[in-house]
């Protein structure tokens, strides 16, 4: 016999024992004539915690007789889970890597109740009464690619230990939803991708030391500028894209061919990826620059208005604000980049090992950011999840001078900070042709990074750290 649907409830959710699986309250208004809900309403729903999970495909599962079981599966996408008429009984076994695999949920669900079920979260329902109908939001089309990344476990496994209302021995099952696995013989499902673009660059190569499962492409696997280069990829599998490809030859940018190269890859690749990521749900994590300023306004705030003064700054900005109309997107502005390549302090240091004095200027200023630091700041956004949105993040300290910077690592190299000589950035570029104009202020403040928890170290400690660290290689 049926149960009465409660009416009037408030729209709310429960948080379940497994991390991410959401239980819905829903207001159900009805008299003697029938009922009407709002079985999904995204913006309140939102509110309340429900992800922004952008479902493509909608399925209805008729289920003639009480006792039709369906499960355990879990698939590689999130599901949006309410009934249209009936009850089920439904239970949810968490099949994802992680310390809460194997935990389970479960809970009766008629028309005034819905549940959010996250990718890799395997679910499983028993019709209550007859002529069950009820109704799942996907944010994936299925395809039999999506289905053989399913995951089983069976309905009766003794370790999950499901009440089932109705005895299995007496229930509707599928032939091959009987012959499920133990969850002892399961093979937890792994969470989405995450692809890198720019692997082999400097950062590219810090990402690879602590995100070593991601997927790594540069312009020779992968031409992020070319629109076909995207297609025959599920997309959908990936939970986020990294952006650490950029054509820095600033000077080089002024030139025609360099003009266009640097377009190409700093505005129309990103614009590319934003593209992707927008229609996919994805997060964007895009790496900008310093020069996408003047320098004369410092520190450097995250809403500061654009105003770039070379070429290179110029296609950095316009990839910025590609990237800004994805919905969830991390800018991270940064400057003085120092990892794995060719950069500042190993060619001072191989200056001072030759003996040679040079002029550096000593009126541009900021703080150096190595590529170790940079890689943890962006896992720590994308591990977190603070706001979306422009965040600045360099090593934190003192701010100085590319001069400084030499003498120090002059003086590491054991020879005289004096061989180093400071003179301005118009003294330095005189009678030089070809050479892109340098923002003078580079200070960014580092206040919102700061408070979502990453702390920056102080530049001063990771130089020490690599300059030691170079010494023991060589």
């Amino acid at each position: 016999m049926s149960k009465p649907i409660e009416f009037e409830k408030q729209l709310q959710v429960t948080k379940t024992n497994i991390p991410g699986l959401l239980l819905f309250d829903l207001p159900v208004h009805g008299d003697s004539r029938g009922w009407f809900k709002e079985n999904w309403q995204r913006e309140k729903m939102m509110a309340l915690g429900l992800p922004n999970f952008g479902p493509v495909q909608n399925n209805i599962s008729f289920n003639a007789e009480a006792g039709v079981t369906r499960g355990i599966h879990a698939e590689p996408w999130d599901k949006y889970i309410s009934v249209g008429a009936g009850r089920i009984f439904g239970a949810w076994v968490d099949l994802r890597e992680g310390d809460t695999f194997g935990q389970t949920f479960t809970a009766e669900i008629d028309p005034s109740k819905a549940i959010f079920v996250p990718r890799g979260v395997a679910n499983s329902f028993q019709a209550l009464e007859d002529n069950t109908v009820y109704s799942y939001l996907v944010n994936d089309h299925w395809s039999a690619e999506a289905q053989s990344q399913y995951t089983f476990v069976s309905l009766g496994d003794p370790t999950i230990n499901i009440q089932w209302p109705i005895p299995l021995d007496k229930a509707l099952l599928s032939d091959k939803d009987k012959a499920h696995a133990e969850l002892t013989n399961v093979t937890p499902m792994k969470a989405k991708k995450i692809f890198v673009a720019g692997g082999n660059g400097q950062l590219g190569r810090a990402l690879q030391q602590i995100l070593p499962d991601a997927e790594y492409v540069d312009r020779d696997t992968f031409d992020i500028s070319d629109p076909a280069a995207y297609e025959g990829r599920n997309w959908r599998q990936y939970d986020t894209i990294i952006n650490a490809a950029a054509y820095t030859a600033v000077d080089a940018a002024e030139t025609p061919e360099g003009r266009e190269q640097a377009w190409l890859a700093n505005a129309v690749a990103v614009q590319q990826l934003a593209r992707v990521a927008s229609q996919n749900n994805i997060t964007l994590v895009h790496i900008s620059s310093d020069y996408v300023f003047d320098g004369t306004k410092t520190p450097h705030l995250e809403d500061e208005a654009f105003s770039p003064l070379s070429v290179y700054g110029q296609s950095k900005a316009a990839g910025d604000i590609a990237a800004a109309l994805v919905p969830k997107h991390y800018t991270v502005r940064t400057s003085w980049v120092v990892g794995d390549g060719k950069n500042f302090i190993d060619t001072m240091s191989s200056l001072a090992a030759r003996d040679i004095s040079p002029s550096v200027v000593n009126d541009q200023m900021g703080r150096l950011t190595f590529t170790k630091d940079l890689a943890a700041g962006i896992m720590h956004l994308v591990n977190t999840r603070p706001d979306y949105g422009t965040y600045n993040l360099t090593n934190d300290g003192k701010v100085v001078s590319w001069a400084d910077i030499a003498k120090l690592a002059y003086e590491s190299a054991g020879k005289s900070a004096d061989m180093v000589t400071g003179v301005t950035t118009e003294q330095y570029y005189a009678g030089k042709t070809g050479i892109a104009p340098r923002p003078l202020g580079s200070e960014m403040l580092l206040d919102k990074i700061k408070a979502t928890g990453f702390k920056p170290r102080d530049w001063r400690v990771a130089l020490d750290e690599y300059l030691s660290t170079n010494k023991e290689v060589k």
